[in-house]
């Protein structure tokens, strides 16, 4: 053997490579006395190799000794495992490794959190010691399917056309969005740069210089807080752009590309052929949501004429009183009982609602059961039966009041209604297109129009829209990818009309000064000759964490931040050092209550 640490992998060898000789490192994942003679589980990154000394080895002494996660070295005669040991349900179950020798690489003190066996564990313990967490097999695996879907959307990337680019890391703050990561210049005293939320004017500004098409793995910087589904700090999206292009057109590039990574890495899950496009408005009122999950079948509809001068006088009154008031029905379909229905009422108290209304029909009770039915009477009951495709044993729940105050409680209340009734089909994968996305949204705090989503949207209608719609009503060309009650996917035709461009920022209260100031790039591009263009970017977090599984991004995340944005396997953030401070011209002002040992002279 002429390599110093290994002929073969530890996931590598096969029965017939029995009656050979082998040299294998790794780590040792466990070890099993069986009466005298010693089995040895030893890992690396391809697999699990079983190792086995005996008293008549000469290196029997060296294997009493090793411990978990030892690094070792071992060689050895490969033989067939006696019959009735195999392990058919690992690669290298068919055969075994008699030990002649082992040599100790690397000794590893008692252990901060088990490897062996995946228990549950503190996170903060899990994230301080995360190379030790990475040797779990799950986590192992979900990083490495991470690695095989970025390779494998670049290759499909590449196939269709695009071309890959890098977008500066380091660049201005932008006024809009969410807020930035700042990086104090050293060389310009007082001045900083802004680490990008997403390279969106950069690339933007490709389709202005000509490249047609662009992608990048990109990786973005957002100071907000934690939650599940986006982590604190950085993350990354498969960005991409495309000229000369509408809406259909980006539907119809992209939409193989999601649905073939999704075919190649699902597992034992299916994936739907079909990819709806859903206005988002009808999204709001069917589903209770922007991203809905499709795999829930049930579906809400508007049943206030049902209502209105009933004798439930409740809704009767919120609706007489208020023209915007309408009254939703939520149908339960086999929910019809009693106990569920007080279970689902006792839950919406529990989000701080008065209560949810009900509706359940049982064998030989004519008009329904239920307070609502009692006073809004058999002929209102059973037409909200027939409008909701409903029957004996079946359950209707409503919600009232104005619908931009309700629909995302009624939301809730269907994706639990749906969880409760087993209606969700957890073993597939379903998409949607959300568009038509409104342009503006009133803004409450600050009392104006504000954007409601990307300010570089195209209107629909363009600049006449502008100028002679209400700007709450104007939608925009913009739109979601949407899998199983997850935004994947964010994009929009741009708006590519300086002219527009301004009079888009004018309706929010900004001045074309502002406009040319805040987006001089963009909008001194315009001046020269703008082609259309339009692009989307893709979550490649969110993707992974669909495809293994996960309910957490930490969990298909190599080096993540804790739920305070802290790294606590190095040590970030950190206090800066007096000669730092001094060097970029900064003096600490921190609140009483979080004083550092560090001042700047």
């Amino acid at each position: 053997m002429t390599h110093a640490y290994r002929s073969h992998t530890c996931g590598q060898l096969r029965d017939t490579d029995a009656n050979g000789t082998t040299r294998i490192s790794g780590w040792v994942h466990r070890v099993r006395d069986h009466g005298g003679v010693l089995f040895i589980d030893l890992r690396d990154h391809y697999g699990i190799t079983q190792v086995v000394a005996d008293p008549d080895s000469a290196c029997f002494k060296a294997a009493e000794k090793v411990r978990s996660e030892w690094v070792i070295r071992v060689d050895g005669s490969v033989r067939a495992r006696p019959a009735g040991t195999e392990n058919k349900d690992m690669p290298t179950g068919l055969i075994e490794v008699y030990a002649t020798e082992i040599e100790v690489l690397g000794q590893a003190a008692e252990l901060p959190l088990p490897v062996f066996g995946e228990p549950d564990y503190p996170e903060d313990t899990r994230l301080k010691y995360r190379f030790l967490d990475l040797r779990r097999e799950t986590l192992h695996k979900n990083i490495m399917t991470r690695t095989k879907v970025v390779a494998a959307l670049r290759n499909k990337m590449n196939g269709i056309g695009f071309n890959e680019f890098s977008t500066p890391i380091l660049t201005a703050s932008s006024p809009e969005g969410a807020r930035d990561f700042l990086v104090p210049s050293r060389i310009h005293p007082g001045k900083f740069f802004a680490l990008p939320q997403a390279p969106q004017q950069y690339k933007q500004l490709m389709m202005v210089a000509g490249f047609d098409k662009y992608f990048q793995i990109a990786p973005c910087f957002r100071d907000e807080d934690p939650r599940a589904d986006r982590l604190p700090g950085e993350f990354y999206q498969l960005d991409l752009e495309m000229s000369f292009v509408t809406q259909d057109d980006l539907f119809a590039t992209m939409e193989p590309v999601i649905l073939d990574v999704f075919n190649t890495f699902k597992g034992t899950k299916s994936v739907r052929a079909s990819v709806p496009r859903i206005p988002h408005s009808e999204a709001i009122r069917k589903y209770g949501s922007d991203k809905p999950d499709l795999r829930n079948p049930l579906e809400m509809q508007a049943v206030t004429e049902h209502f209105a001068g009933s004798g439930f006088k409740v809704f009767a009154g919120m609706i007489a009183n208020d023209p915007k008031v309408e009254i939703w029905a939520l149908p339960a379909p086999k929910g019809g009982s009693r106990a569920f229905c007080d279970r689902m009422n006792g839950w919406a108290q529990t989000q701080g609602q008065p209560g949810l209304g009900y509706v359940f029909w049982r064998d030989g009770e004519e008009g329904g059961a239920g307070p609502i039915a009692k006073n809004i009477g058999p002929e209102r009951t059973e037409a909200i039966k027939k409008q909701m495709g409903l029957g004996v044993g079946d359950a209707c729940f409503f919600v009232a009041g104005r619908p931009e105050k309700f629909y995302r409680f009624a939301g809730d209340a269907r994706i639990l209604v749906g969880k409760e009734l087993n209606l969700v089909n957890e073993n597939e994968f379903a998409f949607a297109w959300i568009v038509d996305f409104p342009f503006y949204e009133w803004s409450e705090e600050e009392k104006r129009v504000d954007f409601a989503h990307n300010p570089f949207s195209m209107p629909q209608g363009g600049i006449d829209a502008l100028n002679s719609q209400d700007p709450l009503t104007i939608k925009a060309f913009q739109y979601d990818m949407v899998c199983n009650g997850y935004e994947i996917a964010s994009g929009s035709i741009r708006n590519h009309s300086p002219d527009t461009m301004v009079k888009a920022f004018e309706l929010t209260g900004k001045s074309k000064a502002e406009v040319e100031e805040q987006f001089g790039g963009m909008y001194r591009a315009f001046q020269y000759g703008a082609p259309p263009h339009g692009g989307m970017a893709f979550g490649v977090d969110r993707l992974v964490m669909l495809l293994v599984g996960a309910t957490n991004l930490r969990e298909i995340t190599l080096f993540p931040m804790n739920q305070q944005a802290q790294d606590l396997l190095m040590g970030a953030p950190s206090d800066p050092t007096p000669k730092q401070l001094r060097e970029l011209h900064i003096r600490l002002n921190l609140p009483e209550a979080k004083t550092t040992k560090v001042n700047a002279d």
